[in-house]
Parts: structure tokens; sequence; C-alpha cells
């Protein structure tokens, strides 16, 4: 058997538990199995949920599938009310055709947002890769410190964090956020700042179509301005209201405070826990370009560039999906 420790001096590694900042190995310590004597277990390096034969990363956690369902929920309900209640029944053809156009498509944008977030890898760090084959493949410098994570028994990237819901180190983990069941992090921070965008659009697009609408029907009769009755119209249009409040203020703060964080290359736990930065620091512009990718154009806010969809006609036994599309 290979002694670690022996190879690791050799090296003048040193792997360190992150939690407890001490040597994780001591001497006489030898894999065994892909286990360690301490009984932390060590798996061969692999992706996760997030590699091999899974198509797509999906948290399986109940408060997060509950919240996102219900953010589905309520942005359908926005869209219900605006179309069916205010814009349809509305006389002027161009009014409801171009605020029509307006909300549906921002709408539209924002699902999709959260699609993206909920559904691309945050940057999970692949379990189990505290190996001897990987340690080697890292390329250290002597004397270099490495960190382990004692929860998920991987080798833990500069500014990787654990997650407890996701039970993954996700590398730039900023929060976990169960409106979109998933963490914020390197890969997905981007979907995470249009979701919030779009959201905080639709919600101020739909408290002014509701002012507007309120103030039209009582100069004249309610039957006239909707084909419900007054009643109904009036308890979906102050949801409607109440609704957009919460999300307006909600998500604008959080657009706010994403767009400093990326401003200053600082995530949230980073800040919160008042980490001093060891990294080469991606500040205003060139923060902005690093999480959106490129200079400054509208891709930025398109959530659906770099897309790759899986057409699957047939699936059998052993064959791979379909072709693959990018956008």
């Amino acid at each position: 058997m290979t002694n670690i420790k022996s190879m690791m001096q050799s090296s003048n590694h040193r792997l360190r538990d992150m939690e407890q900042h001490h040597p994780l190995l001591s001497s006489g310590t030898d894999v065994e199995s892909g286990s360690l004597a301490a009984g932390v277990i060590v798996g061969p390096h692999h992706g996760g949920h997030g590699a091999g034969n899974r198509p797509m990363w999906f948290i399986q956690d109940s408060c997060g599938m509950v919240c996102a369902t219900m953010t589905w929920f309520l942005v359908l309900y926005a869209e219900f009310v605006v179309n069916f209640v205010m814009l349809l029944p509305a006389k002027n053809f161009w009014y409801t055709l171009l605020n029509g156009a307006f909300f549906n498509s921002l709408a539209v944008l924002a699902l999709a947002s959260h699609l993206r977030t909920m559904l691309t890898d945050p940057g999970a760090v692949p379990k189990g890769n505290a190996t001897k084959e990987y340690m080697e493949s890292l390329q250290l410098k002597p004397g270099e410190v490495i960190y382990k994570c004692p929860k998920c028994c991987s080798i833990k990237p500069e500014r990787a964090h654990h997650c407890s819901i996701c039970k993954r180190c996700i590398k730039k983990m900023d929060h976990h956020c169960p409106w979109v069941n998933n963490c914020v992090g390197e890969k997905n921070q981007r979907f995470f700042v249009l979701f919030t965008m779009y959201i905080a659009l639709i919600s101020a697009h739909a408290l002014g179509l509701s002012g507007i609408h309120f103030f039209s029907c009582i100069k004249v009769q309610w039957n006239e301005c909707s084909e419900f009755s007054p009643g109904v119209s009036v308890l979906l249009l102050i949801f409607l209201c109440l609704e957009a409040i919460l999300f307006l203020t909600f998500t604008a703060v959080m657009f706010g405070t994403q767009i400093h964080s990326i401003c200053n290359d600082e995530t949230e736990i980073e800040r919160l826990k008042n980490e001093k930065p060891t990294w080469e620091r991606h500040v205003r512009w060139d923060g902005m370009k690093a999480v959106f990718g490129g200079p400054p154009s509208l891709l930025w806010c398109n959530p659906f560039t770099g897309l790759r969809l899986r057409r699957v006609l047939l699936l059998t036994q052993g064959r791979r999906g379909g072709s693959e599309f990018s956008v």
C-alpha cells in the first residue's frame, strides 16, 4: 500500500481539514479500498449531480421545490390578472397590444432565468476527489496548503463553501436561495441576477397597470372594465398589488446586493465572514464581465445564452441522447 503521509511529506504539501485547521492525515494513515483509516470514504473522481449520465442539475429539497413552485404560480397568477382582467377588456387596441407584449415577454424571460438558475450546476466541487491521483494532478508548489471538506470528502478550491442543503462544496457560493431551489454560485449567478431583474420589472409594470385600471374603472361602471364581477375584480387586483409590492421590494434589494457583490468581487458569505481577499479581485466592469461573459452587450440580458438542449427521440439502453444544440 502507498502511504499518503510519506507521499505528501516528500512533496512538501500539506492537506488540512477545512474546519479543524490541522493536518488531516497522521503518520501511518494508509489508503485501503478507497477509504481513509479515520472512516471518511473517498470515492473516485466524479461530478455527482452534474456529470455522467445525469442530464441536468436538480436539488431534491422539499422546501426548495415548494418555494420554486410557488414562484411559478405567483408569476402565472400575475399573467392571468394582467391579461384577462386588465388588458383584454380594454377598448384601446394598441394599449392592450403593447403592454401585453411587454409584460408577457418579461414574464417569459423571468421564468426562463428562474429555470436556468435552478437547473444549472452552480459550481459544485466533485465529491470524494481527495485521492492521491487528484492531489498529484494539482501540481502544487512546495509548502502549499490544500484543504479538504470533511462533509463531502472533497479538496476545497479557494473561495468554495459547503452547502448543507445541496450537500456539496460550491465554488464562489453566494448563498442558497429556496425560491430557485439551488445555490447561487460561480456558474449560475448571472441567471439569478437576471431573474431578480425581470421579476422586479414585471412587478413594477403590474403595479402601474393596476393603478391605471383602477382609476379608469372609477370613471365608468365596473362592469364595463372587466368580464369579472366588480367584487372579484377588486380582490384579484388587491392580491396582485400586494404580490407586486412584495416581489418588487425583495427582488430590487437582491438585484442591488448582487450587483454590488459582483462589482466588488465578494460573495455574501465572504462579506458576512469578513474574509480578507487572497485572490486577484475583478472589480467593477471586470467583475461584471467575469460573471456575464465578454464585453457589455444585449447578450447579458439573455437567459438563453449558452443553453444546450438535448433532444431525445428514442431512449434505449446503452444509447445516449439525441443531438445537442447550442444557443
